[in-house]
């Protein structure tokens, strides 16, 4: 693999990219283009505004928005202040975003899409709400910006990335620039990203494959990227064409679509050479319809988390029966076992938690020591609750997740952050949310509900206050009005029961 450069930071990288390459197009939308030098003199004029609100190092600032121009300018001002980039979802409604900005100490938020501050509910009076656009960098000199920006080191943290938890409330990632950057300059030289290919994220930039598989991936090695606030597959189609777009990355519904799309009209996709997917089992037919349709130089599939970055991926050469069963070879710098109920390493070929260890893993969980001692052990195992099995080769395929989390359309949902929120609806005595397959979404969610005494809850006014108040891919597909749950012999809700129930409905 070749070398990183000696960044260390995200703000350094920026600067040396934007010195060594100022005309290189850094960010495309609709029309406009923005250079490698536009882009660091804004981001810039964004950490002088941040300072002049007093921000200061190691301060938490979220992001609230949909992907563009702007998020990129906002988030890379972010870490030239020295601050802590807290990306909330555009998905989020009042409630999730008020939550997450309380949890982390949140010094101020940025709100990319106006209509989503009249969602926001009264936050503490230390909380400071700007728009996307409105910070005034006046008196703080272009100096004073620049010793901050250079002032930030390789172990300060850069950002805390929202993960779904098991317990209702998700927890913060804290990610330092060193390992952001050491994690995604080796993904991206394994996915042969450089500066002549055109990038379109779809990812949520909220999202550890938006923001740093996406974001960090294209500075890093001058691709041009191309922010994709709402995916539509009849706009990606155009777009591809428009744009000559080459590297594309998404769940394998993704790309069923595309040849859905290919199928009923004749669009040019030819300029495409890469596509990724994550940790996701993949149809052979579909790898092979791929390459010989759209003329795919190469499908990679890939499994990392929020707490681990980037794990293991597939490399060139492998065949499609490995690219398309498993996850590939662990990265440089990173190693992977898999452990039985007791702990011990199991044989190759056999079933077990997945167990990570090396640089890639988190710097904790935001202010919860004890959840972090329960997932990163004193040895430096980080346990991911995810089920998988190792072959000979070292390739990784995952079969089943140990944590009760389900993944619609690419995104982990939380049963019990589902269920805390549904309670919150108010005439609920109970909810108890699980996953199961769908064809549409990979998986979706089925909430068996109990009323509170004397309370009249039908599954539709349910469902509408969720669409409401929830994020899309949280709201549960199907809801079911029950008099009450079952238990097992401990007395807690019968998860599997409730699963084989949803499976027959």
């Amino acid at each position: 693999m070749a070398s990183m450069p000696d960044w260390g930071t995200l703000p350094r990288m920026l600067r040396d990219q934007a010195e060594r390459h100022p005309d290189a197009t850094a960010v495309v939308e609709g029309g406009a283009r923005v250079t490698m030098s536009e882009l660091r003199s804004r981001a810039a004029e964004v950490a002088r505004g941040l300072i002049a609100l007093g921000v200061e190092p190691g301060d938490r600032v979220a992001i609230w928005g949909s992907n563009s121009a702007s998020w990129v300018r906002h988030a890379l001002g972010v870490w030239d202040a020295g601050a802590v980039l807290v990306p909330l979802s555009a998905r989020y409604k009042g409630i999730e975003a008020a939550q997450l900005i309380a949890r982390t100490g949140v010094k101020v938020v940025i709100v990319g899409d106006p209509p989503l501050a009249r969602l926001l509910p009264p936050l503490d009076d230390g909380v400071t709400v700007r728009a996307a656009g409105g910070l005034d960098p006046a008196g703080v000199t272009v100096r004073a910006g620049e010793e901050r920006a250079l002032a930030v080191g390789p172990d300060d943290l850069c950002e805390i990335m929202s993960t779904s938890g098991t317990t209702g409330t998700p927890k913060g990632v804290m990610l330092d620039h060193a390992q952001v950057l050491r994690g995604y300059w080796d993904w991206s030289e394994i996915v042969t990203l450089d500066e002549h290919d055109r990038y379109p994220v779809i990812a949520p930039f909220n999202h550890g494959f938006g923001l740093n598989a996406g974001l960090v991936a294209c500075l890093m090695r001058r691709a041009t990227m191309v922010p994709i606030p709402v995916f539509s597959p009849d706009a990606l189609m155009s777009l591809i064409s428009t744009e000559k777009v080459t590297i594309l990355a998404g769940p394998p519904t993704l790309f069923a679509r595309i040849l859905d799309e290919l199928d009923r009209a004749d669009r040019d996709v030819s300029s495409l050479r890469v596509a990724i997917c994550g940790a996701a089992s993949v149809p052979a037919a579909l790898i092979t319809r791929l390459v010989e349709r759209v003329g795919l130089e190469r499908m990679i599939n890939a499994y990392g988390l929020m707490e681990g970055t980037v794990v293991s991926m597939t490399r060139a050469g492998d065949p499609i029966e490995v690219i398309a069963n498993t996850t590939g070879r662990a990265v440089p710098g990173i190693e992977v076992k898999i452990v039985d109920d007791d702990g011990k390493e199991v044989a190759p070929g056999l079933r077990g938690e997945i167990l990570q260890r090396g640089y890639g893993v988190m710097r904790g969980y935001w202010d919860e020591p004890a959840r972090t001692a329960e997932v990163v052990d004193a040895d430096g195992w980080l346990h991911t609750g995810d089920v998988g099995v190792l072959d000979e080769a070292g390739n990784l395929a995952i079969v089943d997740r140990k944590k009760e989390l389900y993944i619609v359309n690419g995104f982990n949902v939380s049963p019990a952050e589902v269920e805390s929120l549904l309670l919150r609806e108010g005439s609920l005595a109970q909810a108890a949310v699980v996953g199961v397959p769908d064809a549409v979404s990979g998986e979706s969610g089925v909430a068996y509900v109990v009323p509170r005494p004397g309370a009249q809850v039908t599954a539709g006014t349910l469902l509408s206050w969720a669409k409401a108040n929830m994020s899309n891919y949280k709201v549960p597909k199907r809801v079911e009005v029950v008099e009450a749950l079952p238990v097992n012999v401990n007395g807690k809700i019968d998860k599997l029961a409730l699963r084989a129930r949803a499976a027959t409905g």
